[in-house]
């Protein structure tokens, strides 16, 4: 089932041999879908960490400046030396934004999936979603159930089943509960839900006493507040009373992942019968899954040798789980998608609204309670 289709614009992001970031909507044919596929109309896209990322290409946001005509926004921001030299690969190139989306299905292929899905709203995976409308195969297509509405279904891919794969990993290597930090954010606020749910043990680390408010408030029993003086205390008695020795970090950087190791092995400690000059035998494991701190990662070996970090993605870990285990999880996600897995936003932008430098200033901070959902057709 084909019909008539107009271009749409897309957000597009260059960094141009001269230093400088461009960041400007593009008129895109929107083309006819293959069998297999559909066409959506994107009506709702968030602003994750992961998109800001390749949004902003490390620019220098805060120096942004804006030209063009209110119909045509072009926003440009400087790219220093360095940036420059870690973003060789894609200088010059053009690059549509955005990993995931939600919207209404407007027309389909010819094969039976594709055709069941007209009128249908549902949550898509699969790059360039800052677009008005998107050619995508059914594969990465999740029907949402009957009255979720595209705002809903958003998020319903990269935090829901990031979370649900912290669980599956923690299964796959023999732990029984987990450590989390920048815990207040929705795919925070996301995994304690599911852990309450699961009979999961979570200690949850944050950075401010009224974020530690939001996760008791939803049933939280460990909560962390890195500010606080009684931090390392707090967080060696939660992994004592949990016994959680696999930990997650957002931030990347800093001491965070050190000081959580070093309270696993306090812990840890504690029951031992004798001393070691080794440390404990109990492993601990810290896996880095964001960067919301750019500066260096460091270890303050405090922990024995039973310990290991490393980086946490989540494609590669579903690839690894294979197709069959991902439907399962990504067909659970559907099901919760306005209890377990929903997600808040402070406010709704259009593309030429999300190229503001004020909004910028405000959702560029990825910090909790601030993350804005884009709506291309708004």
């Amino acid at each position: 089932m084909t019909t008539e289709l107009d271009a749409g614009l897309q957000l597009r992001s260059l960094i141009r041999p001269d230093g400088v970031l461009e960041l400007s909507l593009v008129s895109i044919p929107t083309p006819s879908p293959g069998p297999s596929e559909v066409v959506v109309r994107v009506e709702a896209a968030p602003l994750n960490p992961s998109d800001l990322g390749l949004l902003f290409g490390g620019a220098d946001m805060t120096a942004a400046t804006l030209a063009g005509s209110p119909e045509t926004p072009v926003l440009t921001a400087p790219v220093g030396p360095a940036v420059m030299r870690a973003m060789a690969a894609r200088i010059g190139d053009s690059l549509p934004v955005g990993n995931e989306g939600a919207g209404v299905v407007i027309a389909a292929g010819d094969s039976a999936p594709a055709r069941a899905l007209v009128g249908r709203t549902v949550g898509l995976l699969g790059g360039a979603m800052y677009s008005q409308y998107r050619v995508i195969d059914v594969s990465q297509v999740l029907p949402l159930p009957e009255g979720t509405t595209p705002a809903e279904g958003a998020s319903c891919f990269v935090n829901p089943l990031t979370a649900l794969g912290m669980v599956e990993t923690m299964r796959l290597e023999g732990y029984k509960a987990l450590v989390h930090t920048a815990a207040a954010s929705n795919l925070g606020q996301m995994l304690q839900k599911l852990c309450l749910e699961e009979g999961i043990a979570l200690v949850n680390v944050v950075r401010r006493p009224e974020q530690a408010d939001v996760l008791r408030g939803i049933g939280a029993t460990h909560v962390c507040d890195s500010s606080a003086p009684t931090f390392m205390t707090d967080l060696v008695d939660a992994i004592t009373a949990t016994g959680a020795m696999l930990a997650f970090d957002a931030t990347g950087g800093g001491t965070l992942a050190s000081q959580v190791l070093t309270a696993m092995e306090i812990a840890a400690s504690r029951g031992a019968g004798e001393y070691s000059r080794y440390g404990s035998a109990t492993h601990k494991q810290v896996y880095i899954y964001g960067g919301l701190d750019r500066t260096p990662t460091v270890l303050n070996r405090a922990y024995g040798m039973a310990w290991g970090i490393g980086g946490w993605l989540l494609t590669p870990f579903l690839t690894k789980l294979g197709p069959e285990v991902t439907q399962r999880l990504r067909d659970r996600v559907a099901s919760s998608i306005t209890t377990t897995f929903a997600s808040t936003y402070t406010r709704e932008v259009s593309l030429r609204e999300v190229l503001q430098p004020e909004h910028i200033a405000v959702y560029g901070r990825q910090a909790t309670g601030s993350k804005y959902l884009l709506n291309p057709n708004k």
